[in-house]
């Protein structure tokens, strides 16, 4: 019997081409992965601030945990206003959030909520204040004095930004703390929502610069209505644009800059009598 040698050598391996043309439509996968534009690659998710911190406190005995915050440091107009807030951990109201991820409406809800379940406690830096101290110094008064208000005193604070409040308590800065710590971002909603209704309030009383819209802030209408009717009493004296409009529409307010390198006539009249002594004396 004669047997088919080629029956018993191994299969031979497919074709390198074969192999190309399946890995190609991958290949071509990633480029268009790679060419798609940055904005239709997804959404980055950013995480809520949670009660971690506060919970941790709790756990070694430390309590009542307070957070603190601002609105208004940046407006060219109105008060700069500061809360301070203690959750009670058993009737945390959910959806709080950073104020400035929030809208008017979920602000205003969760403003109703935390004011029924937590401490709260609000205090009002004027737009005099903060003329005479700067805007950094009207805050943190009004930081400290919003802590010092609250109905129970607490224990630790945590305050957003870099600068520690000198409280009788332990205070900790957190940067960006009102998207990482659940406390301070309540404060952050009840200062928010305050500050916005006042600016409201100032509305009224000075139509024409639209403060029930823009809040205060430097945006395009605002500096329009400024160039136009000049700075209103609610307006920060020092803030540039201010100033400049100040200038514009009240120069007798403005105090004029002395120039450190103009002479006086009374200086020319010595310099001219010392040249003519001294020609005298040649």
């Amino acid at each position: 019997m004669i047997r088919d040698k080629s029956a018993n050598k191994p299969a031979k391996a497919a074709p390198k081409k074969d192999a190309a043309i399946k890995a190609a439509p991958a290949k071509a996968s990633v480029a268009k992965a790679a060419k798609a534009p940055a904005g239709k690659k997804g959404i980055i998710a950013i995480a809520p601030p949670s009660f971690r911190r506060e919970r941790a406190l709790i756990k070694r005995g430390v309590w009542p945990v307070a957070g603190c915050d601002e609105a208004g440091r940046g407006p060219l107009a109105g008060p700069v206003v500061a809360a301070a807030v203690i959750l009670d951990p058993d009737r945390i109201p959910r959806g709080i959030d950073d104020s400035k991820r929030l809208t008017a409406e979920e602000r205003e809800k969760l403003f109703d909520k935390i004011c029924a379940t937590a401490q709260v406690s609000v205090v009002v830096a004027s737009r005099e204040r903060i003329d005479r101290d700067n805007i950094l110094r009207a805050s943190l008064w009004a930081l400290k004095r919003a802590v010092m208000a609250l109905p129970e005193a607490p224990r630790h604070v945590f305050v957003d930004g870099r600068d520690r409040l000198d409280t009788a308590c332990d205070c900790e800065a957190v940067i960006g703390g009102d998207g990482i710590v659940l406390s301070i971002a309540a404060a952050s909603i009840v200062a928010k929502v305050t500050r916005d209704r006042l600016m409201c309030a100032l509305a009224q009383d000075c139509p024409g610069y639209g403060f029930e819209q823009h809040k205060g802030y430097a945006v395009p209408e605002h500096l329009d209505a400024l160039d136009r009717l000049g700075p209103s009493v609610h307006h920060r004296s020092f803030f540039a644009p201010v100033a400049a409009a100040r200038a514009k529409h009240m120069p007798w307010t403005v105090e004029p800059v002395q120039d450190l390198f103009s002479v006086s006539d009374a200086e020319l009249q010595v310099e001219a009598a010392v040249e003519i002594d001294a020609s005298a004396g040649l």
